[in-house]
C-alpha cells in the first residue's frame, strides 16, 4: 500500500503540473506543505508522544536560511541544504536540555522558543526585521510544487521506515512508559533527541520551499503558531503514530482550509478548527487511519499527557515493586 501511495502523490503533482491551472498548481503546493509538516510532527509527537507547541520553529528558521542564502547570491538548492543544517543543529542544541521536562512544561518551553525566535527576527533588522524579506523568484510555481511534492514523499518515506525499524521500537517504548524503557536498555535522552532532529528535517525543508515560493519571508508568517495548530488538528484527525494518519488529516483539512478560507473569513476558519479539535478528541479520538485498520495513538491519551501525574502511577504493581 505504501508504495501506491508515494505514487500518487508524484503522479498527481505530474497531472497538476502538466494542467497550467495556476490555482491547482498552489493548492497542491499548499498541500503537499501540510503533508510535510504534518509528518514532522508525528515523528516528534506521535512516535514518543512529546506534545511540541513550537514546531513551526523549524519551519521558520528553515525559511529565514533559505532567503538569507538567496539574498546572498547563493543557488537555491544551497539555501535548502542551509535550512537543513540549520533545523537539526537547532534541535539538538534545544533538545538535549528541553527534552527532559515532560509534559506541559516541556511543550510550553517548545511554544517558547518559537515566540522568542519570532520576537528575534522582529528586530533582526539585518535580516528585515519587521519589515521582512523580499526575495527575488528563482523557481516557477511548477518546480516549487515539484520540491515540495519531493519533500512531502520523504517525509512519508522517513516515518514507513521509522515504524519499521528498532528506532521505531525505542520510540514506542518511550511513549508508552519512559520509566520502563529507561529500565529496558533503552537510553531515553538520545533517542528523545534523535526523534526531535529527525522532526526538524521536513519541517525545515518545508520552510526552504515555503520561502522560494512565496518569494517573501516575515516572522508573523513563517512563525505563527497557528501553523503548529494546523499540524496538530491534521495529525489528529488522521491519526497519530502512523504515516497514513497525518496523510490523510492533511488532505481532508486542507481541503476544508481552501474552502473556509476562500469563501469566508479567516475568524471563521480558526473558530472551526477549535470546534473541530474538540470534536477529534471527544468522538474520533484514534483518528480515521484507526478505523482503516492502522495501529494509533489516541489523541485524547496524548493530550493527557500534559497534565502532571506521579510516575509510578503508570506503573503496574509488578513494576512498581520491582523498582521500590
Amino acid at each position: 500500500m505504501f508504495i501506491y501511495v508515494l505514487t500518487a502523490l508524484v503522479v498527481f503533482s505530474v497531472i497538476v503540473s502538466l494542467s497550467g491551472h495556476e490555482y491547482l498548481i498552489r493548492f497542491s503546493t499548499s498541500l503537499m506543505m501540510w503533508i510535510a509538516l504534518a509528518q514532522s510532527l508525528n515523528t516528534i509527537t506521535g512516535y514518543t508522544g512529546r506534545i511540541d507547541f513550537g514546531h513551526v520553529l523549524f519551519f521558520g528558521l528553515g525559511a529565514y536560511a533559505t532567503a538569507y542564502m538567496i539574498l546572498n547570491n547563493y543557488p537555491w538548492y544551497v539555501g535548502m541544504l542551509v535550512a537543513l543544517v540549520v533545523g537539526l543543529l537547532s534541535a539538538v542544541i534545544l533538545g538535549y536540555p528541553v527534552l527532559r521536562l515532560h509534559g506541559a512544561y516541556f511543550a510550553i518551553a517548545t511554544w517558547s522558543f518559537a515566540e522568542a525566535s519570532k520576537q528575534i527576527m522582529y528586530g533582526w533588522m539585518g535580516l528585515g526585521g519587521s519589515f521582512g524579506l523580499p526575495l527575488k523568484a528563482v523557481l516557477s510555481s511548477r518546480d516549487v510544487l515539484y520540491l515540495m511534492t519531493v519533500i512531502a514523499t520523504a517525509s512519508l518515506i522517513l516515518n514507513f521506515f521509522i515504524e519499521r525499524s528498532k528506532i521505531g521500537l525505542a520510540f514506542s517504548a518511550i511513549r508508552n512508559n519512559e520509566l520502563v524503557a529507561s529500565i529496558s536498555g533503552v537510553n531515553v535522552v538520545h533517542y528523545r533527541v534523535l526523534a526531535y532532529a529527525l522532526s526538524s528535517i521536513a519541517a525545515s525543508l518545508a520552510g526552504g520551499a515555503y520561502a522560494l515560493w512565496i518569494n517573501y519571508v516575515y516572522p508573523g508568517d513563517v512563525f505563527h503558531g497557528l501553523k503548529t495548530d494546523q499540524m496538530f488538528v491534521m495529525l489528529l484527525l488522521g491519526g497519530a503514530g502512523t504515516y497514513i494518519g497525518p496523510l490523510i488529516g492533511s488532505i481532508i483539512l486542507g481541503v476544508i482550509y481552501e474552502m473556509l478560507w476562500t469563501l469566508f473569513s479567516e475568524q471563521l476558519y480558526l473558530v472551526f478548527l477549535g470546534v473541530f479539535l474538540m470534536i477529534i478528541v471527544v468522538f474520533m479520538p484514534n483518528g480515521i487511519a484507526f478505523y482503516l485498520g492502522f495501529k494509533t495513538v489516541s489523541g485524547r491519551k496524548l493530550l493527557l499527557s500534559l497534565v502532571p501525574i506521579p510516575i509510578t502511577k503508570s506503573l503496574t504493581r509488578d513494576q512498581r515493586i520491582s523498582i521500590s
